[in-house]
């Protein structure tokens, strides 16, 4: 199973818009040409980023700017901006059909507990790390 490309898209963008800070404005489409990406998919990017407090984009052709130090942004920011769900699908439940089976009756409340702390460990070793862009 291959995780998302996004979050390796969103990094390239996050350092071109640094390193182009006061030289060019970092449109979607400039981007579009860096990356090789449909700037459809830059402008998703761009939206998660800014929803999570990483970026700005000014409306219309404004272009993006950091919102804070490239230090302060950590992978697991960026990949929690981009897939806020990344994990628990990453590690879901299959969907139980036969409703009268008493193991898919409890398989959601068997596994919430182990998933949850698998997820609060991912957290937390992101976070130690602090690998930032």
């Amino acid at each position: 199973m291959q995780l998302s490309m996004k979050c390796s898209i969103a990094v390239h963008c996050l350092i071109f818009i640094y390193e182009a800070k006061g030289k060019a404005k970092v449109t979607s489409s400039l981007l579009s040409q860096s990356t090789g990406c449909n700037p459809v998919v830059i402008r998703n990017i761009f939206s998660a980023l800014k929803k999570a407090g990483i970026i700005t984009v000014a409306r219309g052709t404004g272009g993006a700017e950091l919102c804070m130090e490239p230090s302060h942004i950590t992978l697991y920011m960026i990949y929690q901006a981009l897939e806020p769900e990344g994990l628990s699908s990453l590690i879901g439940i299959h969907p139980c059909q036969e409703r009268k089976c008493p193991v898919a009756q409890n398989i959601h409340k068997v596994l919430e507990t182990p998933y949850k702390k698998i997820e609060d460990f991912h957290q937390r070793l992101s976070e130690k790390e602090q690998e930032t862009v």
